[in-house]
Parts: C-alpha cells; sequence; structure tokens
C-alpha cells in the first residue's frame, strides 16, 4: 500500500527550542505551519512537511514561543503620544524642561503643547506646579499627562481656556492641587484632568489611526500578536480610539488580534446598556472584537485615590481621614456587573487598592449568584494591594488576575510616595503574584503601556527576579516570596492573556491553534534569571504571516 504524504506546510520553524507553553508538552524543536494554523509541534519528523515552497525558518538555538498577549493597554493613545512632546524615559526637571521648550520651539503653530510620560518622583510630593510651563510656554495652553495618566499638568493658559478658578469645585472623582490661597496649582488629580482635556481640539481621526498603526508596529517588535485595549471612550485626555480601530479594521491595516473594553461611564447608570451594545455590534469586525466593558473603581496609591480598607498615613506617619476613592458606590456596581453579566459582557476592572479590589471581587461574586456561572471571563487589572483574605476568592469566583509585574520592584514612586502611606502591613500585601498563583487564580499579564514599558520581557524580568532591569545589584528584591517562575510569568504573558481575551486558539503552540508566534535571540530558561530582560524579539508572526522582522533576523 502506498503511503500518501501529507500537503506541504506553508512556513517550518526548527533547529531551535520551542517553548509551547503547553503542559502535555513543554518542549520541542520544529513547528510547522498551514494557511495560518499549526499543523505539526515536535523534532526532526516534522521537516517532512516541507514542500518546495515552503518558508523554512533555521531558529539556530533561538527560542520559539507563542506570541506575547497584552491583557491591558492604551495602544492609541501610547501611538499617539510618541508623536507628542513625549517626556519618558526621564525623571528629572531640567530633562523636562529641556525636551518641553524644545518640543514648543519646534512647533511654534502649534495652539496646544499635549503629550506626557512624566514621573512624579521628579516633583516635591508628586506635585509639579503650573510655574515652570508658564516660564517655558506662557503664550500658549500646555497639558502635559503624568506617567501613570492619573494626573495632570496645566499651565495658567490652559487653566484659563478651560475656566478653572479658585471658585471651580472640586469634582466627586478628583481634585485640584491648591495652593495656600485656594488657587489652583495646575496640577489636576484624576477627574478633575477632564475639564482641562475637554478643552483640547479632538485629534483628526487620520492622526488616532497614525497613532494606532504606530503602536502595532512597537508592540509586534516586542513579540506582541494580541491586546487588549481597555479603553474605548473619552476620558481623562484620552481620546476614544474606537473609530482608529473601526477605520483599520476595515481597511485590513490591523494586523494584531484586538479586543477592546469599552468604558464605562460613571456618571451614569444602566441606561448606557442599549449604546454598549450598539456600539460593541458596530466595532466587532475582522481582528477587531468588542464584548467587554472596562469600569474604573479606584484611582492609584501614589496620589492617595486608590481605594484602601482603612486610611492613608499623612507625611509625619498619623492616620489621614483618607482611604481613596471607589468611584462607583459598591452596591451600583454589584448592580451594574449583574446586568453586564447577563447581557454576555466581559467586565474589565481598573482595582488598585485593596478595598477596590475587594468591592469588585463582591460584584464578580454577585453576578454569579443572580446569573449563574457564564463564560464571560471578568478580569482585575493591577491589584497592587490585595487582602490576603481575598486573594482565594479570585480561584472561586473566576476571576483573572491580571497583573502589570514591571510595577513589582523597588523604585520611587513605590518608595518614597507610597510605602511611607499605605504603612508595613499594606506595604507587605503589594503585587501579590505567589499567592495568587499558589491559590489556583488564573494570571494574566499586560503593560498598561503607555503608563510603563510595552516591553513583556521586561515584565518577565521583574515578575521573576522583582528588580527592575538593570538596576544595581545592591537593590534589594520587593518582596521577593511573591515573586513567580519563568514558566509561570510567561504563561500568564501568553495562555493567560488569550483566555482572557477569548482566543482560545491561541497562547500556547499547539496542533489546530492559529500561528501567532514569537521569536527570541535566545533561550531565556538556559540562562540566569538576571539576564531575562537582555533577550530581544527578532521575528513576530500572527497567522503565520512575519508581522516583524528585526534588521539582524
Amino acid at each position: 500500500m502506498t503511503r500518501q504524504h501529507p500537503a506541504p506546510a506553508d512556513l517550518v520553524l526548527a533547529g531551535g527550542p520551542v517553548h509551547t507553553v503547553d503542559p502535555a508538552r513543554t518542549r520541542a524543536s520544529a513547528l510547522a505551519v498551514r494557511e495560518g494554523h499549526i499543523i505539526a509541534v515536535g523534532h526532526e519528523e516534522v521537516r517532512e512537511l516541507i514542500g518546495p515552497r515552503t518558508e523554512v525558518v533555521d531558529l539556530a538555538g533561538k527560542l520559539l514561543i507563542p506570541g506575547f498577549q497584552d491583557a491591558h493597554v492604551h495602544a492609541v493613545g501610547g501611538g499617539v503620544e510618541l508623536g507628542q512632546c513625549d517626556l519618558t524615559g526621564d525623571i528629572t526637571v531640567e530633562a523636562y524642561r529641556r525636551r518641553i521648550r524644545a518640543y514648543a520651539d519646534s512647533r511654534p503653530d502649534a495652539p496646544w503643547i499635549t503629550g506626557g510620560g512624566w514621573s512624579m518622583e521628579a516633583f516635591p510630593g508628586g506635585t509639579p506646579t503650573r510655574a515652570l510651563l508658564d516660564e517655558l510656554v506662557p503664550d500658549r495652553p500646555v497639558y502635559l499627562v503624568n506617567r501613570d495618566h492619573h494626573g495632570g499638568w496645566a499651565n495658567t493658559r490652559a487653566l484659563e481656556l478651560a475656566g478653572v478658578t479658585a471658585a471651580t469645585p472640586d469634582p466627586a472623582d478628583g481634585r485640584f492641587e491648591r495652593d495656600q490661597r485656594g488657587e489652583p496649582t495646575g496640577m489636576l488629580q484624576e477627574g478633575a484632568m477632564t475639564l482641562v482635556a475637554s478643552a483640547i481640539p479632538a485629534p483628526a481621526p487620520e492622526e488616532l489611526t497614525e497613532g494606532l498603526l504606530r503602536a502595532q508596529r512597537l508592540l509586534h517588535s516586542h513579540g506582541v500578536t494580541a491586546w487588549q485595549d481597555a479603553l474605548l471612550g473619552d476620558h481623562g485626555g484620552l481620546r476614544d480610539p474606537s473609530p482608529a480601530y473601526a477605520d483599520a479594521a476595515r481597511r485590513g491595516l490591523l494586523t494584531a488580534r484586538v479586543t477592546g473594553a469599552l468604558w464605562w461611564d460613571r456618571a451614569r447608570g444602566l441606561e448606557q446598556l442599549p449604546e454598549l451594545e450598539e456600539r460593541a455590534g458596530a466595532l466587532t469586525f475582522g481582528r477587531l472584537r468588542v464584548r467587554t466593558v472596562k469600569i474604573m473603581q479606584d484611582g492609584i496609591a501614589e496620589n492617595h485615590t486608590a481605594a484602601l480598607l482603612g486610611p492613608y498615613l499623612t507625611a509625619c506617619g498619623c492616620t489621614s481621614d483618607n482611604t481613596g476613592i471607589s468611584f462607583i458606590p459598591p452596591e451600583r456596581l454589584r448592580t451594574y456587573v449583574a446586568h453586564l453579566d447577563a447581557r454576555g459582557f466581559q467586565v474589565h476592572f481598573h482595582a488598585l487598592g485593596d478595598r477596590a479590589v475587594r468591592e469588585a471581587l463582591d460584584a464578580v461574586e454577585t453576578a454569579r449568584e443572580v446569573n449563574g456561572w457564564r463564560d464571560n471571563r471578568p478580569h482585575l487589572a493591577h491589584l497592587q494591594i490585595v487582602h490576603p483574605d481575598d486573594v482565594p476568592r479570585f480561584r472561586r469566583l473566576g476571576a483573572t488576575a491580571t497583573v502589570q509585574a514591571l510595577w513589582a520592584a523597588h523604585e520611587p514612586q513605590m518608595d518614597e510616595l507610597t510605602i511611607p502611606f499605605i504603612g508595613p502591613e499594606r506595604a507587605a500585601q503589594q503585587y501579590p503574584f505567589g499567592s495568587l498563583l499558589r491559590s489556583g487564580a488564573t494570571l494574566a499579564a499586560g503593560s498598561d503601556w503607555p503608563v510603563s514599558s510595552p516591553d513583556p520581557l521586561a515584565a518577565l524580568h521583574v515578575a521573576v527576579n522583582r528588580r527592575l532591569p538593570g538596576g544595581s545589584a545592591d537593590t534589594p528584591a520587593f518582596l521577593p516570596g511573591q515573586s513567580i517562575d519563568l514558566g509561570s510569568a510567561l504563561a500568564a504573558y501568553t495562555a493567560g492573556s488569550a483566555y482572557v481575551q477569548h482566543l482560545d486558539g491561541t497562547g500556547s503552540l499547539r496542533v489546530g491553534g492559529l500561528a501567532d508566534l514569537a521569536v527570541l535571540d535566545r533561550d531565556i530558561f538556559d540562562r540566569p534569571a538576571e539576564e531575562i530582560a537582555e533577550a530581544r524579539v527578532l521575528q513576530t508572526y500572527v497567522g503565520g504571516e512575519r508581522v516583524y522582522a528585526a534588521d539582524d533576523a
């Protein structure tokens, strides 16, 4: 009987370690792709699928992994900001002075100077004032968001155009920093940002699309093949990126797989549900899928708006009367989440403080009780402080813990602006990745770019080492008992995030799955953990199509 040979593969990658993120077979050395799907994972036998038209990639010892998936990112906003006054990477006032002046001088006709990325630790108390911006740009409005995107820095002209004066009350979900006379200093926290941001002319549609494509190139260069955009809507200076996604998807320019999280307007209630349904349907096209709603339940610890179970401390170590802000009252949150869950929406929570985490889990629990278990896969992002009593609830409720691992390290915002004000007990409960993993929780991972670097390898480095890449060897590891092993960290950034995004055919390298792949320049499992962040991505594939190649790949 004559043996029938299978059809040749379109693509074969062989000759190097293949880390599958498949518990049944963690390692192989070759993989074959046909029509965008994986048709073989194995060793030398995979070469039998090489035909005359097969593209063959010699891994030559380099590591093949599933493509990274970013479960919490603001891609369009990050891409647009790359074309604005970009202050990322510097942490000194003098550096900001040079970059702001150079940007403003290079654009004398720009009606507004916008951008951001400045770090709070550069300024006393984390709060710059308008005086410096007035000196640098006295004749035009300036508005620059900070690295966390939970605060904005405005000059006098911007405040005037927005109508912000000493008589302007603080909004319920934010505040204006003020001097001793009650005059706004130019620093806007949380919801107060909207008053100035709304005065900025909206970017042209093509500017948003250009920002998306700029971001897509950057994310592909980091091996990212899919992401969840954590904010489709207008909020705090970020313009709704939905039109850019719709434009790119319909024009075939969206090479990544994207899920979008529609912004829940916390000033409104259940009346917005029909609008969310309509938007979700209109935006689901091609590689764009929208069936998620984003609820921001609190702020951040550095400006004392993260919602805590107990009060913050003051600069003298005394107990204050501030426990942060729950942006949505807990009883309303439970009602909203139950209704969203009943309509088939995934809920993506911003929950940073321990009270916000508890309130979000309570809402998930209510949805389970009211609706039964549905495959909507709720997830909580950030999780800076989690009370030990709430750690096991993630597994019990089927709520995914979406972590931003790059933040779990000693750095000035942590050591100077957070730990002294949350107290030693809460400080020891920060970023409990190890406890969550040991409890059986599903971990996903994201960057929150442009808040922090979009580089997954840097995040893996911190998840394992609990130290920033390139830092001093003398810097202590940050709560080292909460570190996780490299395999688990990589699984969070691939299979875990794929689960969150309902991309069940991705996140691991299995026969029948989609060929979303990344090639690293080394086997990070075969090197010291301290060298993880030194690796770089050489090639990225989505559906078997190469979407990025380094110059020397």
